[in-house]
């Protein structure tokens, strides 16, 4: 679609042959300039995924943290038991 309207074609016609909305049309032509480097206002398809990659490990990193709290408690008792029992 992208291509038949750098071509010269409308959204309003491809839209009517081909039935995705005209919008989605200037959408695709917005994401695809923007990847391009046609435009500078918003973000690349490159630039999405990697905000969308680190918001998941944020989102793990909570947990993550907690686990290692626990485990260095554990082990730090641990520790502690066995300079008791040795001592």
């Amino acid at each position: 679609m992208v291509e038949l309207v750098r071509a010269g074609r409308s959204p309003e016609g491809l839209a009517k042959e081909f039935q995705p909305s005209t919008q989605s049309i200037r959408v695709w032509m917005r994401q695809t300039d923007l990847d391009d480097g046609r435009r500078a206002d918003g973000l690349t398809s490159a630039e999405k995924d990697e905000l969308a990659r680190l918001r998941r490990e944020n989102k793990t990193l909570p947990e993550e943290k907690e686990i290692l709290r626990k485990a260095a408690a554990f082990f730090a008792w641990e520790t502690d038991l066995s300079r008791r029992s040795t001592g």
